[in-house]
């Protein structure tokens, strides 16, 4: 379950993705399922926790926990315990690139894909939704020492055989950037905005939202032109080979 963006209940803030979160827990068929938190992409921040535990756990009624990949040291067992003992995996937002480098460095790419082979439920919002695809549309620039507002195309995990790019509304940048990479690169991206998320099932997939505003696009490039098509929202699944045909 792959997220564009939205709350999910910061002090001060209202939960704007509560139904794309019940079918997350839901997906896993338990009544108190295990969520484990992946606060990477945010600095291993503490009000995440907090967020997602109260969140998650009190209002979701998940048993949960975070794994603290920049602050603790764990062992292999530790991390393979933590990782394939859960039922769910939420991937928080956050500067995805280091994420990234970080998980291929700890052996953490290879426990979160073996974890979906085993039917744990693989999900997260802006970093944690572009992770689980072949490449991302990614603003990780901005967190650097330079401080770039340039958005970069970096290479997920590869679960998903296409490009992601979260915050399509909210982010005027993000459009025009997407559609760059896809005429100087080729290949499919899914576009979501915040409040709409791709959930995907084996072969299939279906698009998510959690308000009427939402909405999510796939791009790809025809002879020299990008073409961006607005994806209906069904109840049904699709196949997701019919996002990878032009």
């Amino acid at each position: 379950m792959a997220i564009g963006g939205g709350e999910i209940g910061r002090p001060g803030f209202p939960i704007e993705t509560r139904s794309i979160d019940k079918e997350i827990v839901g997906l896993t068929g338990k009544k108190k399922p295990k969520a484990l938190l992946f606060p990477t992409a945010s600095g291993d921040s503490q009000l995440y926790w907090d967020t997602f535990s109260k969140y998650y756990g009190k209002i979701l009624g998940c048993q949960t926990e975070a794994l603290y990949l920049l602050k603790e040291q764990y062992t292999r067992k530790q991390l393979r315990e933590k990782i394939l003992g859960s039922d769910i995996i939420y991937v928080g937002g956050g500067n995805t690139l280091r994420m990234l480098k970080l998980w291929r460095k700890l052996g953490v790419d290879k426990l979160l894909i073996q974890a979906g082979q085993n039917g744990t439920v693989l999900s997260g919002l802006s970093a944690g939704a572009i992770c689980w695809f072949k490449h991302g549309n990614s603003d990780s620039m901005k967190f650097g020492p330079t401080r770039s507002s340039k958005l970069i195309r970096i290479r997920g995990l590869g679960l998903i055989n296409l490009m992601a790019c979260p915050h399509y509304d909210v982010e005027k940048s993000r459009r025009p950037s997407l559609k760059r990479m896809i005429k100087k690169r080729g290949g499919i991206a899914i576009a979501l905005t915040n409040c709409c998320a791709i959930e995907v099932i084996d072969n299939e997939y279906r698009i998510l939202t959690s308000s009427k505003e939402a909405r999510a696009y796939r791009l790809y490039r025809n002879n020299n032109t990008v073409v961006e098509e607005e994806l209906t929202q069904e109840s049904g699944f699709r196949p997701l080979s019919d996002l990878l045909l032009k």
